[in-house]
């Protein structure tokens, strides 16, 4: 049996849900939780056993119960899927195409972020996959069926990521109390009075700041310089360049990193772009959210003037971003692998 993602009779409305549902219903029974005062909601398929709003042990023991569990691509990112997947069911979402962003998705629009969501459950899709997360074109009948009968094959064990257990919380707090000190002020920019160690105190360095890693096309932080305390440390820091058009998350992910915009400061200059063997002409200091960033056509150069604008999301056509990756732990994405 497969349960569906939509407590509200307005999420099933969205257009072409009628063709995924009929595929899915010739292969299992289909159950719905949508809210009804009086009557059945009208949206609902007559074929779908509708159990109205559950109790939450209600709906725990019906997920218990379900090989599947499907969304339909609204809300994004609730903690109902990871629920099921604890429970023990497959969760089936929509992949975007084009991603759903503040430029084409009435949700986002207005909202002061160029961020573009993948699928309706981006963490689910990159952190978890396969064979617990499923992620195919809707649109696609041929794809969507096939997706059915994989899952109809595949068995699963219940599972809960690390992160969300509660002594992944806990050491996540621990880790973020532990190491950040909120009192302190933190300069926006890498200060110019840094030194090498063994060095006059407060000499300015004369060389690199970024060095190459092995194995690896992004740079790290040399290690014999003296820098001002930083969380996550200096050592997790991978500084790649994404593509043309390509934001600092893609850019991160492709190369199985994660985009920290707490480093973005030890980035935003000259150095990281010498580093990098970037041809600059002209380097401006500009308030734009992809800075820091370069034109290869142009060979112009761009460090960010306002901290407060940092993104990892931003991208243009035109620019290749400086993007300020870092590694991070199994099951505990939010830190580093140095950051216990």
């Amino acid at each position: 049996m497969a349960v569906v993602y939509g407590k509200e009779a307005s999420m099933w409305k969205l257009q072409g849900k009628e063709s995924f549902l009929q595929i899915l219903h010739r292969y299992m029974e289909v159950h719905g939780t949508v809210y009804y005062e009086t009557q059945r909601p009208p949206e609902v398929p007559a074929f779908v056993k509708n159990h109205g709003l559950l109790p939450q042990h209600e709906l725990q023991q019906l997920l218990r119960k379900a090989k599947l569990f499907i969304g339909f691509g609204f809300p994004y990112e609730g903690p109902a899927p990871l629920e099921a997947i604890a429970n023990g069911c497959i969760f089936l979402q929509p992949k975007f195409h084009p991603p759903h962003s503040s430029l084409n998705h009435e949700f986002f629009r207005g909202k002061p972020t160029s961020r573009e969501v993948s699928s309706q459950h981006p963490y689910a899709e990159q952190y978890i996959g396969k064979p617990h997360v499923m992620t195919v074109d809707y649109n696609n009948s041929l794809e969507f069926d096939s997706a059915i009968r994989e899952i109809m094959r595949t068995k699963v064990e219940p599972y809960l990521p690390y992160e969300y257990t509660c002594e992944g919380m806990l050491e996540r707090v621990h880790a973020y109390i532990q190491h950040q000190d909120f009192c302190a002020l933190e300069p926006p920019f890498i200060p110019a009075n840094l030194s090498r160690q063994g060095s006059a105190g407060g000499s300015r360095i004369t060389g690199p700041l970024f060095v190459p890693l092995p194995n690896s096309t992004a740079l790290g932080w040399v290690s014999n310089v003296t820098a001002p305390a930083a969380w996550p440390p200096l050592s997790s820091l991978r500084l790649l360049v994404s593509q043309e058009g390509q934001s600092c998350v893609e850019a991160c992910q492709s190369a199985g990193f994660i985009c920290e915009p707490a480093h973005f400061r030890f980035i935003n200059n000259k150095e990281a772009l010498r580093g990098l063997e970037v041809q600059c002409e002209v380097v401006d200091s500009e308030i734009n959210h992809i800075l820091p960033a370069f034109s290869v056509v142009r060979q112009e150069c761009g460090l960010q003037r306002e901290p407060l604008l940092f993104s990892c999301a931003g991208h243009s056509p035109k620019y290749r971003r400086l993007c300020p990756c870092r590694d991070f732990r199994r099951g505990q994405v939010a830190l580093c692998r140095d950051c216990l």
